[in-house]
């Protein structure tokens, strides 16, 4: 296994009621003396130094003894999600696989299971990464992974919890649903089908809640496909479940997020909606998001292959947020909208993150997916002048402006990045009603 460096890491398990044993750790000299409650149930923490290994623990009993061997100490985050996050054996995996052995990577698959109450037990083994354990694992995780090796030079542990097509009802404790009208009325609408359970908390009770006493750094996440239908209540859905997460796991950790992929969905708007959700999620305490519009290259598959670039940019926001490391917030943040201003009959955009102005990449020498209304909320595209500090829109036909869309729509993928190389944040300045409709 890996267990978190400098940290209290919880070891727990079963015993007789009340029995009394110890726990001997190789890296310390202390033993720690433990008794079980009358219950059976016990819990430990033992205190971590930092990163190496590998190291043994002993835990003697009245009548026996377990002894776990070849333990690293390190960094683990908990890698969670719906298919985006599942997927493993891309191309870019069956590139890795040739070097891919790695004892200081490991990791643990939680097994598919449902339950309709929180279970203390899931099923899975920490695996060493290798050829024949990497091609089924998550392929996101991995480049994560793999980067915070690098970077940090110490055990990496990935602990996999993901399940294809599940929204996030599924993924956090019935309470918080069922303690607001309108989440509990979306959730009603979860479609019935044969590759997932459909109602909330029955992944969560059997493949988190398990998991929680586990010690960790944080968590990565790849989800909201699931819930592209029901988005307005997305937001407090998603900020409900990390903090029941962080809650359950008795822990503060960082959260970090990719924003779903530009995709031909069934209803206009779905995914726009959905994205906009996940961008007002940032402003829950301890969140990153990713964004990925440029790394896609077909709105008809639901899973974009490029799975190493999403791996690389969770990394930098943890590099930078978790471990502190010198990164420049444009290198890592992308661009969010800020605010606007209305003069002379143009609308000038001022955002975050873009302390050295706008670039265009790609074949089209214009920015591209900027719409413009007036009052009537007739939207036309934009003519757009990227400034230093700013982005000027503007349209002949519409001499007062009131609002600004940029990439929101289903499948917009924008060819305007700051300076450092990151797409700028799908947005709109107005809140005017949007429907989707069946196309």
């Amino acid at each position: 296994m890996v267990l978190q460096q400098n940290s209290q890491a919880t070891l727990w398990g079963w015993a007789d009621p009340s029995e009394r044993f110890t726990i001997t750790c190789s890296w310390k000299t202390s033993v720690d003396s433990v008794t079980a409650f009358n219950s059976g149930k016990w819990k430990a923490k033992i205190s971590t130094p930092a990163g190496g290994g590998p190291y043994a623990i002993t835990i003697k009993g009245r009548i026996n003894t377990i002894v776990l061997e070849n333990i690293l100490i390190g960094e683990v985050w908990v890698c969670s999600g719906q298919s985006n996050m599942e997927m493993s054996n891309i191309q870019q995996i069956k590139d890795e696989l040739p070097n891919s052995k790695n004892d200081n990577i490991r990791f643990f698959t939680v097994a598919k299971k449902t339950s309709e109450y929180p279970q203390d037990h899931c099923e899975g083994q920490w695996v060493s990464c290798n050829e024949e354990t990497l091609r089924r694992f998550s392929a996101v995780a991995y480049f994560f992974g793999k980067k915070l090796h690098k970077d940090l030079n110490v055990p990496i542990g990935l602990i996999q919890s993901a399940w294809s097509g599940t929204p996030v009802e599924l993924w956090e404790p019935e309470e918080v649903i069922n303690n607001d009208p309108a989440m509990k009325e979306a959730a009603t609408k979860i479609r019935d089908v044969t590759y997932r359970p459909n109602k909330p908390a029955l992944i969560y009770n059997a493949m988190i809640y398990p998991i929680s006493n586990y010690t960790i750094a944080g968590t990565i996440w790849y989800q909201g496909e699931g819930n592209t239908v029901r988005a307005s209540t997305y937001e407090k859905m998603f900020t409900g479940m990390i903090g029941a997460w962080r809650k359950q796991f008795e822990q503060d950790f960082p959260f970090y997020y990719v924003q779903i992929a530009p995709y031909t969905y069934e209803s206009s708007y779905e995914a726009a909606l959905l994205m906009e959700q996940q961008t007002r999620s940032l402003s829950y305490p301890k969140t990153g998001m990713v964004v990925i519009t440029d790394l896609v290259n077909n709105v008809k598959n639901q899973h974009p292959q490029n799975k190493l670039d999403v791996g690389l940019r969770l990394a930098n926001i943890a590099l930078a947020e978790t471990y502190k490391k010198n990164i420049a917030a444009a290198v890592y943040k992308n661009p969010m909208y800020k605010r606007m201003e209305v003069s002379k009959g143009k609308i000038n955009l001022y955002f975050d993150n873009a302390p050295n102005g706008f670039m265009v990449k790609g074949n089209e020498k214009q920015p591209a997916e900027f719409f413009i209304a007036g009052s009537d909320q007739n939207f036309l595209p934009a003519d757009v002048k990227l400034e230093k500090d700013k982005i000027v829109v503007s349209n002949k036909q519409i001499t007062n402006p009131t609002a600004v869309r940029f990439s929101f729509s289903n499948t917009s993928m924008s060819n305007v990045f700051n300076k450092e190389g990151l797409p700028i944040i799908p947005f709109r300045t107005d809140n005017w009603e949007v429907i989707p409709v069946k196309q």
